[in-house]
């Protein structure tokens, strides 16, 4: 059989590689539900229902004097929009496509188009569901106003980069212990919903409670973030460059991981794990 050659332009590579992650993406977003409308809208209900759940919980509780001045229910989503783009952004990475994938038998496709797709589809389905719940709260119940939505933007994308910076940590153990993988991740969206600071303030807590919350960069993203969006609050038990720090080495381990695991991977690991 004979194969002709292609001398392809790096820039001609690069467009193909981008046009298999698009393809990719979509497929992706695509796995929730056929119909990527009712796979959005279910996204939508999602988050919506959480917030709902957090505000019956803070009127029942009377926890909403600990709150930021302001609106409210603003605080509130300031907070979960976040804690949902890092989770889900880190539980798309692990169920991405693996080394020992029926997909990665396609010549054009492998592990780290897998993980961009998954990674971008998350973060297109979680902007595109902040959007819209914004929206309908801004057109129907109460105007919107963010203080710095530049920072308050760059602040959801450090936190979608996180949570795939944690992903690939989880997605490059998998393959070698697999339970371990599944139930770890578990484990890290549940702790992070106290953990994450989405209930309260950095700055209201004291020395002694603050060093339970310190350790995690989704801590300090959303206490940065409520920085952004409001006015009247100014954080200093937080900043930026610690979870971009804490993500970029989580990021490196996780492909160094990734990639030792690619050259050890083996077809017979869906069979046996």
């Amino acid at each position: 059989m004979y194969h002709p050659n292609l001398n392809q332009s790096r820039a001609r590579s690069f467009l193909g590689l981008v046009e298999l992650i698009y393809h990719s993406a979509v497929r992706d977003i695509r796995k929730s539900h056929r119909n990527a409308l009712i796979g959005l809208l279910l996204n939508i209900f999602q988050t919506v229902l959480f917030v709902m759940s957090f505000y019956a919980m803070y009127a029942i509780l009377g926890m909403r004097g600990n709150s930021v001045r302001g609106d409210f229910l603003l605080y509130l989503m300031s907070g979960i929009f976040l804690y949902i783009c890092h989770t889900k952004s880190m539980m798309a990475i692990v169920n991405s496509e693996g080394p020992a994938s029926p997909m990665m038998q396609h010549a054009p496709m492998n592990t780290a188009v897998a993980i961009s797709a998954a990674a971008l589809s998350a973060l297109y389905l979680q902007v595109l569901s902040i959007f819209v719940v914004l929206f309908i709260y801004h057109v129907g119940f109460n105007p919107v106003t963010i203080d710095d939505p530049v920072g308050a933007m760059g602040m959801l994308v450090l936190a979608w980069f996180s949570g795939c910076a944690v992903g690939t940590i989880f997605l490059a153990i998998k393959p070698w212990f697999p339970e371990f993988a599944k139930i770890g991740s578990s484990i890290y969206g549940r702790v992070n919903m106290i953990a994450s600071g989405k209930m309260f303030l950095a700055n209201t807590l004291p020395a002694s409670m603050l060093m339970m919350f310190d350790w995690n960069p989704l801590f300090h993203i959303i206490d940065q973030t409520r920085g952004f969006v409001f006015l009247n609050y100014v954080p200093y038990n937080s900043n930026v460059w610690y979870p971009l720090k804490v993500a970029l080495v989580l990021l490196v381990l996780g492909m160094l991981g990734e990639f030792y695991t690619r050259r050890h991977a083996s077809a017979s690991w869906n069979a046996t794990r």
